[in-house]
């Protein structure tokens, strides 16, 4: 009971997920209905993707990729290939992985290169660069992954909605780059070329991992009824390929999803709570998904909100400028909170300030665009 206990509290978002679909439960006693309402797609696509995403980090998949960092010398171009890493890799890798392949390899190059004094406004615009590259895709992030497959409309056409503020936020990173290297444009880093030794190895497994990795993306695109069949193919092939790989998978994240999943269905279902929700969400999802956010993040504000939402763009134009405002906002901010305290502890307090002033910046400028485009209805 003792490690039950601090392994909830060390999971405060899981914790939290549990409680709501307890109370919920209270209120509205489960049905047959409830489980038939849960978005068991959804479920299994994140299934998939958290084991394949994690044969991509155990096998070094984009190992080449990040080694070409090590060649550049000017901070501008060095910078603008990290933060632009994470903004592109994050689109197909989800944002949190792509903070976990680039962050540390921003800690490691900054420390051989003797520039220290950078890594916390870097990393800051490299969240910022995971939060708003991901929107840009159905499955670059888990509230898009969820959304998007309520909202019965093609990629193309999701894509096509999210491109403007995709697309503004590439520019707006571009002048705060400019703007923390204003001093001096041209100023030098040094660093040693960083080689794995285990990128010769296990070749097999990440182009099994790559072939799984576009499965995913076509049963994510094509919306087919045959998925179960795609859940239990991937989770086959891992097993036979490294079952290990299992023991690694983030299933917390699972199951916080199918608790707020239950939330949601429960609430939904009782009409005097859903009627009320659904006057106060309804033509003001924009805000309600920022301010919601930073109590329970953006993933479960999107499964909880989308029930009572009326105008889907504001819903998900919302969830996903939410990460910018605080920690709590997006599960990515806080992974990338970790990686950094693991490597400098005690300096928790210091990476809050940077973060909350450059991520505040961003939303300033963001917000209102965001907001005006909500109206832009996408179907």
């Amino acid at each position: 009971m003792k490690n039950v206990i601090q392994f909830l509290k060390k999971e405060l978002m899981l914790s939290l997920s549990l409680l709501a679909a307890l109370i919920a439960l209270i209120i509205t006693p489960p049905s047959p209905q409830l489980l038939r309402d849960i978005d068991w797609r959804t479920l299994g696509t994140l299934l998939m993707m958290l084991c394949v995403l994690e044969g991509f980090k155990r096998e070094n998949v984009l190992e080449p990729v990040v080694r070409l960092a090590s060649r550049l010398t000017r901070m501008t171009s060095l910078t603008l290939f990290l933060v632009f890493g994470v903004f592109f890799t994050s689109m197909f890798v989800t944002n949190d992985v792509s903070l976990i392949i680039f962050v540390p390899l921003t800690l490691l190059l900054f420390r051989n290169g003797n520039r220290e004094h950078y890594i916390l406004p870097v990393i800051s615009l490299e969240n910022i660069a995971a939060i708003r590259g991901s929107m840009l895709t159905p499955f670059g992030s888990p509230q898009n992954l969820f959304l998007y497959g309520q909202a019965n409309v093609s990629a193309g056409h999701f894509m096509l909605h999210m491109l403007p503020l995709s697309v503004l936020s590439a520019l707006l990173l571009i002048l705060f780059i400019l703007f923390l290297y204003r001093k001096n444009l041209r100023e030098q880093i040094t660093v040693s070329d960083s080689k794995d030794p285990r990128q010769a190895e296990g070749r097999g497994r990440r182009i099994t991992y790559l072939v799984l990795f576009a499965l995913i993306i076509a049963v994510i695109v094509t919306r087919t009824t045959l998925w179960p069949f795609a859940v239990l193919l991937v989770l086959a092939v891992i097993a036979v390929t490294d079952r290990s790989l299992f023991r690694q998978v983030d299933f917390v994240l699972i199951i916080t999803f199918f608790c707020f999943f239950v939330f949601s269905s429960s609430i939904a279902a009782n009409p005097h709570i859903a009627g009320l929700l659904r006057r106060a969400v309804a033509g003001h999802e924009y805000w309600w998904a920022i301010g919601l956010s930073q109590i329970i993040s953006n993933v479960p504000a999107s499964i909880v909100l989308y029930p009572f939402s009326t105008n889907f763009a504001g819903l998900i134009y919302g969830a996903d400028t939410a990460g910018l405002c605080s920690l709590i906002g997006s599960l990515a901010s806080v992974i990338n909170y970790r990686i950094y305290v693991r490597a400098y502890p005690g300096n928790g307090g210091k990476f809050v300030r940077v973060f909350t002033l450059v991520s505040w910046a961003f939303f300033l400028l963001v917000v209102i665009p965001g907001w005006l485009l909500s109206r832009w209805k996408f179907f």
